[in-house]
Parts: C-alpha cells; structure tokens; sequence
C-alpha cells in the first residue's frame, strides 16, 4: 500500500490511540474470515440505506436522481439498500487550506508502489479456494450489474445461520470480477452486503482488500460504513484525502478531524472543527461524538460529556464514535437499530465484558460468532466481577455439562441448561455444541437425543451426530422424533431408517417441521422422486419451479455457480422466523447446494430448518 503524506501520519498517532481510547485485545476472537467449522465437518466417516454520515444542521434541498447533493445523513441503521454515495452540502465552504487535485496527484505519485506491487481488481477477496474460499469462476460469467441488484435488494440478515456462513465464505472469496462492472465497485457491494449481515470485520477486511488510490466513489462511501461499523474511525485516515477530493460530505471533514488529532495536529483538528460547527454543516450530538473522538488523540485536550437526550435514531457515524469511545448507547436506540448492529457491537474492542452479552449472542444466532467464540465469552464474563444476575447459574450448569465426571451428570446438566434458556434455544445449543459432541454415546430418551443431536448439528459437528444414529432406540421406533429428521438429513451419509411412511407419520405429527424434512430429504435426494412427489402432494408442497427466483437458482446450479447460487439461498431467506420460511424455498436451495458440491451446507441448512421451525 502506498505511503501517505506526512501531515497524515495516522500510523504514529495509532498507538496512542489504542491507549487513549482504551482499547483491548478483542475479548472473543472471532473475526474476518476466521472459519466457523469444526474440525473434520463435511469430511466422509471412516431504497434507502444506512447512512455513516453526521447529521447537518440545515440540509440544502435535493432533486431526486442527484446523488451528489442529497442530504441522507440520517437514515436508519436496519434498512438495506444501495451503499450511500459521498452525500454533502453544495455550499459547504470551510477555510482550511486543503491539497488541490493536481497536489493530491503528485503526492500520491511520489508515494505510489511500483506497478509490480499493486494489487490487482481483477480478483479480489482475502479467501482463496486453498484457504477456505470458493474458486475464482464461482460467479460463472453472471453480470455483474445483475449480482449487484440482488446483493443491493437483499435484506439482510437473513433467517438462516448457515446460509449467512456460506454467503460470507462466497463474498470473501477471490473471486473474478464480472466484466460490466468496475472493480472497486464490486467490492464495494460485497462490503456493504457483509455489513448489513453484522459482519463489520469481515466488510473492512474486503475493502482495504483494494489500494487506496484505486477507490472508487462508492467504494470510499461504503469503506466508512465498514470502519464505522467495527467502531473504527482511525481507520479512515489511509483514504479520507482521496475522499475529500470526489466529496464533500461533512463526513470526511469531519474524520480529516480526527485523523489531524491522532497525528497529534490538535491545532489542525480544532481548526477543522470549529469551522465546520460555525458554517452548521455538524451539529448535535454528531458534533460531540466527534469531538469526543478528537480529544482521544495525542496531547489533546478536550473534555467532551456525551448527552443523548433528544436523539431518536442511531445512525453508523453515531455507534461508530460512540462505541470507540466507549460511550453507552442508549438501550431503546440500540433496540430499534436492528440485529445486524448487535453483531457490530459485539466485536468493539473498547466496549467491557459486561456489556456485550445481548450483542455476543445476537452475533451468535446470525453467524458470525461460533459455538466455540460463545462459550470462550461466557468463560471470560464469568471470571469478570459484574456478571448479569442469574448468569452464575447458567455458567455452573455449564462447567458441568463440559466437566462432570460422569456422561450421565453431564447430560444431566445439558438438560438443566436447556430447560433454563427455553426449548431447543439456538444459543443454549451452540453453546453446549462441544460438550454434546465430546459425549460417549448411551441409550437415552427421546427428548435428550434429540437435543444432543441439535446441538451437535447448530454448528457442524455431523460425524460426531453420525455416531448417535445407532445409539438410541428411540430413533428407531420413534416416527415423531425430531432427533431422527435432523439425522436423516444432516448426517454425511444416510445413517437412519428413511421411508414414505415414516416421512408421512413425521409430516402428521409436526406440520411445518415435517414439511422442512421433506424438503430437505427431497433436495439431498435421500428419497425417491415419486415418494417425493406423492407425499409433497398430499403435504401441500409444490416441488416444481414456479416463481423466477426458483427458476433462477435451479439454473445456477446447473451451470455450478457456488457463489451464485449462495446468494440466490440468502435472498430466498428474507424471512425474520423460519415458521415465515416456505418449504419450497428450503427444497430449491438445498437442491441447488447439493447439486454444485456445497453438500455439508445444504445438509446443516437442512438440520437447522428442522431445528428451528
């Protein structure tokens, strides 16, 4: 990456930022494209968008179509949409002597790598199909423009834990770029898709994928989403020139600020903040959070208190600043912001233990945390003096579920465990996931082996699952076992009895569970065509592609798009409750999966279906 000027010398004031805001080594290390799978899963048995800006104090008025000048600086944080280009005030006018295009240029050039080390946006993504990711052609030789629509329309998060797995695998991967769409573009999208999944660190990792003088406008836009959402300001300062020189949104004055303030330019950083406030382009509580910020840096001097008094809306630039600062964001705000913000907030490293444990699980249910991060935090919240009353007793059952010396008294306080968080709860399974999994198989009721084997199944364990198909008599006898549908289609192999009686007998007794089951047996092709056909008939399923989102992911996977066909799976997951999810839905995605080699996805989507409706 090329050098920046020296007055932008934010790499020396790093340091001092990390102590002036307190920050710490992330307390759950669950981060960027670190993998979520356990060792040996799949392996065969031997509108509008959010905005990241200030609000202004007096917005000029817009004409609709100008992007350039519209006044978007405070949208809500939940909707999705097209990433927000650099939006401003025309009149904006602030004195501070600034670099001239041609300035800019020259000093770029000076700095500039040569050719040989520049990166290349013609394959972008720090997963490779030797580190996890997908191949190169995933996409096919699909348009990029028609991509991007479905990347913009989707309204993440999505219902399904797995599925979010997968599509951040498929946006992460190095993939090539389509030919009708500019590089940093398409980075852009896939950024601001990961965002609004709650995978903040994930959207920075692909956007400082790209070097800072090859940015576009959007890719400028929806790098601040990126860094706001993993409460990272100081990470604007590599990119906030090239932004000022194709922008003139208050955002990036207002972050030249704070970069000015952590290369220990405090004279440059009141400067720029004064005359900002004076010209009424910030105002608020957007102008005392950045203040805030500014008096963090080096030999600064500013005492800044934070009122959220009047404030109805939380927008990215307000949680970024106020999580790095390590303000508290009022409970009612947080609550109208959406799940993904949870997820955001649940990887700021300045925030306490204590805090983050309605944001810890949230991040948990959508994917970005593991079975593995989850109980690694619970561990560290137990040791901290503030634990939340009632979390004692949850972490005793805990210890024990993992510790006790007999698989009787473990299963014993598994039980315990699971009647505390409510019935087949997905956080209360991921968290005993590992101490399901390390269990010696015994014959145990019905209820119990079908909670082991969710939990097991919530993340990925399915050959440690594969050893419980023989292991109890109820999966045998049992017709309404949820166990015995989650084994029928989560198992790498078929391991249970599978026939149309059974299925029907399933379907009778559990309704949208047993038509999920179907679907998924269907997909897997774990059960014949006509069988299929008869019972989805008698079930009220419609197996065959009617609507053209089914028509569309059904030829995907014919042409073994992978990473297509993950982000068609996502956007047939809009739903908030899988008891919103139709069975026909489940039965295309699971095929399409199946069919272009994602079979362990499509058989954990299928689980969790199950699971979870």
């Amino acid at each position: 990456m090329r050098r920046l000027p020296g007055r932008v010398r934010w790499l020396a004031g790093a340091a001092v930022a990390l102590l002036s805001l307190g920050v710490a080594v992330p307390l759950v290390a669950e981060r960027g494209p670190t993998s979520l799978l356990p060792p040996g899963f799949g392996d065969e048995p031997a509108g509008d968008e959010p905005s990241g800006e200030p609000q202004q104090a007096q917005p000029s008025p817009s004409s609709p179509g100008s992007p350039a000048v519209r006044p978007s600086l405070q949208l809500d944080l939940g909707t999705a949409g097209a990433p927000p280009e650099a939006a401003g005030n025309a009149q904006e006018a602030v004195a501070v002597p600034e670099l001239t295009p041609e300035e800019l240029a020259a000093q770029q050039a000076k700095y500039d790598l040569p050719d040989r080390a520049r990166r290349s946006l013609d394959r972008v993504g720090p997963l490779t199909d030797r580190t996890g990711g997908l191949a190169a052609n995933a996409y096919g030789s699909e348009s990029g423009q028609y991509l991007v629509a479905l990347m913009r329309t989707a309204k993440a998060p999505f219902v399904s834990r797995w599925a979010s797995i997968l599509l951040r695998r498929a946006l992460l991967s190095a993939t090539d770029t389509p030919a009708d769409i500019e590089g940093a573009d398409w980075v852009a999208e896939r950024a601001w898709l990961l965002v609004r999944m709650g995978e903040a660190d994930a959207a920075r990792l692909m956007v400082q994928s790209v070097d800072a003088d090859q940015y576009s406008k959007r890719l400028y836009a929806v790098a601040m989403q990126a860094y706001l959402a993993s409460a990272d300001p100081v990470g604007l300062c590599p990119i906030y020139q090239g932004a000022l020189a194709t922008s003139s949104s208050p955002s990036w004055r207002m972050a030249e600020a704070i970069c000015a303030s952590f290369s220990a330019e405090q004279g440059r950083a009141s400067a720029i903040l004064n005359q900002t406030q004076r010209g009424g382009k910030v105002s608020g509580i957007d102008y005392r959070l950045t203040e805030k910020i500014v008096g963090a840096g080096a030999n600064a001097r500013r005492s800044v208190k934070i009122e959220w008094d009047g404030v109805d809306r939380l927008t990215a630039w307000r949680f970024g600043l106020a999580t790095a600062a390590n303000v508290d964001i009022p409970a009612e705000l947080m609550q109208g912001a959406g799940r993904q913000v949870l997820a955001w907030q649940a990887i700021a490293p300045a925030l306490a233990v204590e805090k983050r444990l309605p944001s810890v699980e949230a991040a948990a249910r959508l994917g970005v945390f593991s079975g593995g991060a989850l109980v690694d935090y619970y561990a560290q919240l137990a040791a901290a003096d503030a634990a939340p009353d009632g979390f004692r007793t949850r972490v005793d059952l805990l210890r024990k579920a993992y510790g006790a010396p007999s698989a009787g008294e473990r299963i014993e306080a598994m039980r315990g465990y699971w009647g505390e968080a409510g019935h087949r709860d997905l956080v209360a399974m991921l968290a005993l996931a590992r101490a399901a999994a390390a269990l010696p198989t015994a014959q145990v009721g019905g209820a119990d082996v079908s909670n082991l084997i969710a939990a097991m199944l919530s993340a990925g364990y399915d050959l440690s699952a594969l050893r419980w198909a023989g292991a109890s008599d109820a999966l045998a006898e049992d017709e309404g076992l949820d166990g015995w549908a989650m084994l029928a289609v989560g198992a790498p192999r078929v391991a249970v009895r599978i026939s149309a009686d059974r299925v029907q007998s399933y379907i009778g007794a559990n309704g949208a569970r047993g038509r999920m089951l179907l679907a998924g047996l269907a997909g897997l092709g774990r059960i014949g065509q006509q069988d299929a056909a008869r019972i989805a008939g008698d079930a009220g399923v419609n197996l065959q592609p009617r609507t053209r989102w089914e028509q569309t992911i059904d030829r995907a996977a014919r042409r073994g798009e992978k990473a297509t066909v993950a982000l068609l799976a996502g956007v047939g997951m809009q739903v908030s409750d899988w008891r919103r999810m139709p069975a026909e839905h489940l039965y295309h995605i699971v095929a399409a999966l199946h069919r272009v080699g994602l079979n362990p996805e499509a058989r954990m989507i299928a689980a969790e279906a199950i699971m979870r409706s």
